[in-house]
């Protein structure tokens, strides 16, 4: 089934109008009136995969920008000795694939059934010429994905294995909110615990271990391996900012 980040199934029809779209309020286009959403639909290429699958590999020409609407993505790379480093999750909404490098410095692949659009470089470039609210839009998502790099330097350089996870729950419950436009206490968790380990640093048994502790102090609840409610989101708060009660 289709990802959302607070846990709700989103199901589109193929050929659904992109204003209908559950994720436009925070996509690139959410600006762009009826005609010129169509003439950027018609740009674009339609893309199923299925978990697993990669959409690209790190070394590939940078010849296509991407924008996920159905799924879940895992970003990674390939270290010198053959140790992976996560380096971020795609969800419905995200963008990604501008670069000045000609090649991809990163792999992607499916965490589970994804839908995504992509457009040639050059025929994006085009348009974002010709519609500069979408430039302006580029411009805001650099910006956060820039503070958004910060904030995983401080989290791997400073934080504990817990506020690792605590923030990192956070962070996921914040981006359900923005979808949604309102309040949320549940998101899922569509990479492995692995995937995990390797975006925040750990180990997948150092993984296992907060999420055991995060839920033995009532601060979580995992209804399912890949379902988490929140139970206490002050107290998730103030662990991931270090002030954990004895």
């Amino acid at each position: 089934m289709p990802y959302s980040p607070t846990g709700a199934l989103t199901t589109l029809p193929a050929g659904h109008p992109c204003e209908d779209c559950p994720v436009r309020p925070i996509t690139i286009c959410r600006s762009l009136e009826a005609r010129t959403l169509a003439d950027m639909r018609r740009m674009g290429n339609m893309q199923r995969l299925q978990p697993d699958q990669p959409v690209l590999h790190e070394g590939d020409p940078a010849k296509r920008v991407f924008m996920l609407t159905l799924g879940a993505l895992k970003i990674y790379t390939l270290l010198g000795d053959g140790r992976r480093q996560v380096t971020g999750f795609m969800f419905p909404g995200d963008f990604l694939g501008i670069t000045r490098d000609e090649e991809y410095a990163f792999t992607i692949e499916a965490l589970r059934p994804s839908e995504l659009w992509w457009f040639s470089r050059e025929a994006f470039d085009r348009f974002v010429e010709a519609n500069p609210s979408v430039e302006r839009e580029l411009y805001k998502m650099a910006a956060h994905e820039l503070a958004a790099a910060q904030q995983q330097m401080v989290l791997l350089g400073r934080k504990t294995a817990a506020e690792r996870v605590a923030s990192f729950f956070l962070n996921l419950l914040q981006r359900g909110e923005r979808v949604s436009g309102r309040t949320e206490t549940r998101f899922n968790l569509p990479m492995s615990r692995l995937d995990m380990a390797d975006y925040l640093g750990l180990t997948k048994e150092t993984v296992s271990r907060m999420l055991a502790e995060l839920r033995d102090r009532r601060l979580i609840r995992l209804e399912t391996q890949s379902r988490v409610e929140v139970l206490d989101r002050a107290g998730l708060a103030d662990m991931a900012e270090g002030h954990r009660a004895a």
